[in-house]
């Protein structure tokens, strides 16, 4: 089946339904769904070649992935990039990840711009002063950011509120006596783990504590960092009472540092973790600040996308939603 006999199918204009297809918002949710539903039915799909041409789009959204150990192990990261899926596919439309190494991964969005490979990317993983975003900004080639940075250029981005998340977690722990405190960070090149670990120090300076050095650990954001982190502060000349740990994957890392060590966690250690673990690989309900509906986000990020693509103003896509949290048994009292 063709458009066009699809259109008479439906008793509507081929226009609509080919805007239908490819996602114009000026088409109502019925009758997108309506279209897709037929499409579906009918067994229509469109040819690739001829929907490019006509629209001078590939219908192709693309990450370009710097690999890092345990990415693909990750469930939260893997959680986003299923929203990004599934909003795009009822769209008939596809994502493509481009693995590239660390150290050649600007050269790489070079290349996707000057061969427009892609309709938009999605930039992850954003630091203070981030590069890629720089230069996307300049170069005309819609994107979104996952994670905010410095970078002046008007552009859009979708974040969780770094420095909200954290003050819920020091708060959490002031209110149950603690004041020897640890924080152990992801890289602070990051832009997430430079928010979260500022807004740490901010909130523990407004209740009248030092940040002790000594309790202060970064580069942690693996599971094998985590570990190591959490071993230095056992065998530091300051125990602390609590530890925060800003990304889950060192949470892991931690709380089987904890475990190992024979840390009664909750009753001499109490541990609050960024981001949600599974139980199993923890042996406890752990206490999360929980970054909520992780498809949800990558669904967002991929309607922020094609509403750049038909005009938006990058300004006006930015977008902060609030984490929340998730009480657990790894809090209690200071003793």
């Amino acid at each position: 089946m063709n458009l066009k006999s699809l259109a008479q199918n439906l008793g509507i204009s081929e226009t609509t339904v080919s805007r239908a297809l490819n996602g114009y918002p000026e088409v109502s949710a019925r009758t997108r769904q309506r279209v897709l539903e037929a499409a579906e039915q009918f067994g229509y799909r469109p040819n690739p070649m001829a929907r490019s041409l006509a629209s001078g789009r590939t219908n192709v959204i693309g990450i370009i992935h710097a690999l890092i150990a345990n990415d693909l192990a990750d469930p939260m990261f893997m959680q986003i990039i299923g929203g990004m899926v599934e909003a795009l596919e009822v769209r008939q439309m596809d994502l493509i990840m481009a693995p590239v190494s660390p150290e050649h991964e600007l050269r790489a969005y070079e290349h996707m711009v000057k061969e427009r490979r892609v309709d938009g990317l999605i930039v992850g993983r954003t630091k203070l002063y981030d590069e890629r975003v720089a230069y996307l900004a300049q170069h005309g080639l819609p994107f979104v950011a996952h994670g905010r940075t410095r970078v002046n250029e008007p552009h859009a981005w979708f974040d969780y509120d770094n420095e909200s998340g954290m003050r819920i977690a020091v708060e959490h722990l002031l209110a149950h006596g603690h004041q020897r405190i640890a924080l152990m960070s992801a890289p602070l090149e990051m832009n997430f783990a430079r928010q979260r670990f500022d807004s740490f120090q901010t909130v523990m300076q407004d209740a009248g504590l030092q940040c002790n050095p000594d309790l202060l650990k970064n580069n942690s954001n693996d599971r094998r960092g985590g570990y190591a982190a959490m071993q230095q502060l056992l065998n530091g000349s300051i125990l602390p009472s609590a530890v925060i740990v800003d990304n889950h994957m060192a949470g892991v890392g931690a709380m089987r540092a904890l475990l190992d060590a024979g840390i009664a966690i909750g009753k001499q250690i109490s541990i609050i973790v960024w981001g949600k673990m599974e139980d199993s690989l923890a042996g406890y309900h752990v206490t999360t600040i929980e970054q909520p509906n992780p498809d949800l986000a990558g669904k967002k990020m991929i309607e922020m996308l094609l509403l750049l693509q038909n005009g938006t103003s990058p300004s006006d896509l930015q977008v902060l939603w609030q984490p929340i949290l998730l009480a657990g048994e790894t809090v209690n009292h200071a003793r």
